[in-house]
Parts: structure tokens; C-alpha cells; sequence
């Protein structure tokens, strides 16, 4: 497959990118700066929200993955809304051009406050621009998707674990308070509870999700299990044998963040399981 790759220089981008890759995929990775992104692919740093004819200038690729957004991590700042128009814009154009399959990964942030396993059918309301804005694209790219008769995929994705300092997660802000040689972290009191998933882990499961088009709609991408936010954060530390302590109470936990989250895998798993050969006797 050629595949599209919006946002590839992002702390999610990177890693995805080199698992399509990996498994074959021609990739044309695009975001402002491409200086981080894996050199196997076909770099073309740029503004999406500037070109006219997005499908056509891209090489006519088979599907688009839509990682771009801003400010991830930031769930109350303006972007979220303010760049809605671009990606609907954006997404939009690809559709008329003629792609034929359409990706674009969201969060588990769209269903606002809600406890338990979320699926492709519980109800979405979210109460932060974040979730609000993704929530919004969702809704968007579906229609944009069934107008023209493209393949439609939303990945909801959940907790990322991983030690690059340059992400905005707390396990990025732990890995680069350990490397300035901080001794402790001001920490909440950990007791929610969600699903994790490492990063390795979550960049494979986007790169399945994308390579196939027999399971599609809102397809999660998490573990399937919640773990005690405290207990997943210690076990960070020790994996990555950092000299660091958590200083719980410091922070109050976020009053929009549920007790307890977590996704349903059975898509994913799915998928997962039609890429394995069959045992034939």
C-alpha cells in the first residue's frame, strides 16, 4: 500500500511511520518538519492546511493516515478548535480527490467522563476542546467518508507508555526530569485507573489497523485491561531504572478524568489475527 503519513515527525508519527514501513508500505511522510522521520520514506515537509490539491500533489496515495493535531497533551488550549477547519478542509480534499480510504487517529478524550470499557458504540461527551475538537473530526470524516465512498477509520487511541523525552505523557516528563538529574516527581495520587499501552505496541497496531480495510469504524488501539495509574508509573521507573520518586499529592487529580477506562480490543485483535498464516494440516 502507498499510505499517506500527516503529523510524521510527532512523538507518534515517528514510530509509526517506521512500523509501515517495516512491514513494506511505500510511505509518503509530511508534516512542517520531516528532520526526525525515518529516511526510507518519502519525505515532504509542508503546510497541509496550504495545498490545493492535497491527493494529487501527495503522489495519489491509496489511503491517509491523519496523525497531524497540535497540542495534544494541552486539552484546554484554543488550537483544538481553532484548527478544525483545516483538518475538516484537509480530510475533505483528500475525499474529492479520489483516496480510498480515509484514517485519522483520535483519543479516548471524545467520550468525556465515563467508566468502563469503552466500544465503537458507547456514547461520546466530551467535555475538554480536545475531545470536543476530535470528536468533532470524527463525526466529520465519517460523513466526508460515506459522501464519497471511502474507507472509514477512526483510531481511538488510549495511555501511551514510552521514554522519549520529547513527548508531552508523564512517562516523557519522568524520562526528562531523570535525565536533568531530578531525585523526585510531583505526581497526583495514582489511584485512577486506565488502559496503557507501550508505545512499540501502539505504533504496530496503527500500522495493522491502516494495512487492512476488512475491520473498519472506530477501531481502538489499547491493551484492553485498566491498571492503577500509580502502580503503571512505578513500574516505569523501574523498567527504566530511574533514580526517581514519585511525590504523590502534590497535583489533584484532573476532575474531568474517570475513575475508571478502558478499551474494548476486540477489533484490534481481530485484525491482529488475520495477519497470522494459518496452520494447515
Amino acid at each position: 500500500m502507498k499510505i499517506l503519513v500527516t503529523g510524521a515527525n510527532g512523538y507518534l508519527g515517528q514510530g509509526i511511520v517506521k512500523a509501515l514501513l517495516d512491514r513494506g508500505s511505500e510511505v509518503i511522510a509530511t508534516d512542517l518538519n520531516v528532520g526526525r522521520v525515518d529516511s526510507r520514506a518519502d519525505l515532504k515537509p509542508c503546510n497541509i492546511f496550504e495545498i490545493q490539491d492535497p491527493f494529487k500533489y501527495f503522489g495519489k496515495p491509496d489511503a491517509l493516515l491523519h496523525l497531524a493535531w497540535r497540542d495534544g497533551f494541552v486539552h484546554y488550549s484554543d488550537a483544538h478548535i481553532a484548527d478544525l477547519p483545516g483538518h475538516y478542509s484537509f480530510i475533505k480534499a483528500m475525499a474529492e480527490g479520489g483516496i480510498g480510504q480515509i484514517a485519522v487517529m483520535g483519543s479516548m478524550h471524545e467520550i468525556g467522563f465515563f467508566e468502563g470499557s469503552i466500544n465503537e458504540n458507547t456514547p461520546c461527551r466530551p467535555t475538554t476542546p480536545y475531545g470536543i475538537g476530535k470528536n468533532a473530526l470524527r463525526e466529520l470524516t465519517k460523513m466526508v467518508c460515506g459522501q464519497k465512498k471511502a474507507v472509514f477509520q477512526w483510531l481511538r487511541g488510549y495511555y501511551i507508555v514510552g521514554n522519549s523525552k520529547y513527548g508531552s505523557s508523564i512517562f516523557s516528563k519522568i524520562s526528562a526530569a531523570a535525565e536533568e538529574g531530578k531525585e523526585d516527581f510531583p505526581f497526583t495520587l495514582g489511584q485512577n485507573q486506565y488502559d496503557f499501552i507501550d508505545y512499540d505496541e501502539f505504533c504496530s497496531q496503527t500500522a495493522s489497523a491502516v494495512s487492512q480495510r476488512g475491520v473498519n469504524g472506530i477501531i481502538n488501539i489499547c491493551s484492553g485491561r485498566p491498571e492503577k495509574l500509580a502502580d503503571r508509573v512505578e513500574r516505569f521507573i523501574k523498567e527504566n531504572r530511574y533514580p526517581i520518586k514519585l511525590r504523590y499529592g502534590a497535583f489533584p487529580d484532573r476532575p474531568y478524568d474517570s475513575k475508571a477506562i478502558w478499551g474494548d480490543n476486540s477489533k484490534i485483535e481481530r485484525i491482529i489475527a488475520s495477519e497470522k498464516p494459518s496452520l494447515k494440516v
